[in-house]
């Protein structure tokens, strides 16, 4: 064999085992937030090992569990085509509306009650942004900035402003309930939450709602082409419904849990979350443009806002700074998945 046939070989071979790279990176996008993940836990671990003592790694896992709830609901909506700001609003809404209703008027209700009932406020919620965004065919962006001023400001105008320091019992009862507990080599005791089931269980439930039924199909095929996916027969009415219901749902439950988890009520809390959660998603490898993405994806994505910033605090970084490096990354993120989709 020639040595210009070889090269020749050699160079198609190389070009076959990028293709084949860049293809993965193509159909599975989260595949790049996977080596991120990885690479930063590494570097971080050899510079500073009590990185992955276990009691940061269960501090992550914890504070992955509101966050992550947040990053399904946005990701099955921005996987339509739309995007959804209003779900902290509905979360601060839902937690505090509960909590006085515990506190005032049902003081021996059990907790499973308690978050039955928070998913259904937030699910309301969600329903009544579903509609104005079909029925006043505006921009969910448009209608979700509204609807979050407006749930926010029922709420501070008449349901209350002042912190409840003191929860009802079977509330703080809850956010303590471990999953497990161990002792640490210092003699702490390190406990990972019980609520942290939930996470899991509502990725696994969305997971299904998008691969195994005919409403994820239609939500991938309004993300691609709302009209034609009129044209085919999808309802646009029920899909827009579903959508905002069960992010709102999702919404109402991470508020409960956060109250739960903080043992505290505060109706300002979960200002300025949105840009975590929504940075997390499009890390994930979901388009703003819609009709991509995994939930898999989001997980990661969470993962690795949670993992930065816990990072950054640990080397001192102020929380200023973490914006910055959040919006970085975003940069990064967009600029990537949009260099792959030119060259595809």
């Amino acid at each position: 064999m020639t040595a210009s046939r070889i090269e020749a070989l050699q160079e198609s071979s190389a070009r076959t085992r990028s293709f084949s790279f860049g293809d993965l990176i193509h159909r599975r996008p989260e595949t790049i937030t996977f080596i991120l993940l990885v690479a930063i836990c590494v570097t971080v671990a050899v510079i500073n090992p009590d990185f992955l003592q276990p009691s940061t790694l269960v501090d992550i896992g914890r504070a992955s569990v509101v966050m992550g709830l947040f990053a399904l609901g946005v990701f099955i909506i921005l996987a339509s085509g739309g995007i959804d700001v209003s779900f902290t609003a509905i979360a601060a809404f839902t937690m505090y509306s509960m909590t006085l209703l515990v506190q005032k008027q049902l003081p021996g209700i059990p907790i499973p009650l308690i978050i039955v009932m928070a998913i259904l406020g937030g699910a309301v919620l969600g329903i009544i942004n579903g509609l104005l965004v079909h029925h006043l065919n505006v921009a969910s962006l448009i209608v979700t900035i509204g609807t979050q001023y407006l749930f926010r400001g029922i709420l501070l105008s008449f349901i209350g402003t002042v912190w409840i320091m003191s929860l009802p019992p079977q509330m703080g009862a809850f956010g303590r309930l471990p999953l497990f507990q161990f002792e640490a080599t210092n003699g702490a005791t390190i406990t990972l939450p019980f609520y942290f089931l939930v996470l899991p269980i509502a990725a696994v439930l969305t997971w299904f709602i998008l691969n195994r039924t005919l409403m994820g199909r239609a939500i991938f095929a309004v993300g691609g082409n709302a009209m034609i996916a009129s044209r085919l027969g999808y309802n646009l009415r029920t899909i827009h419904i579903f959508l905002f219901g069960y992010a709102g749902a999702l919404a109402g439950l991470a508020g409960i849990i956060h109250v739960c988890a903080n043992r505290q009520a505060n109706p300002f809390d979960l200002v300025g979350t949105e840009v975590d959660v929504i940075a997390a998603v499009v890390l994930g490898g979901a388009r703003i443009t819609g009709g991509t993405g995994t939930v898999l994806g989001t997980i990661l994505g969470v993962l690795l806002i949670v993992v930065i910033n816990s990072v950054l605090v640990m080397v001192g970084i102020p929380s200023t700074w973490q914006r910055l490096v959040v919006g970085i990354f975003i940069l990064l993120a967009a600029a990537f998945f949009v260099t792959r989709q030119r060259k595809r």
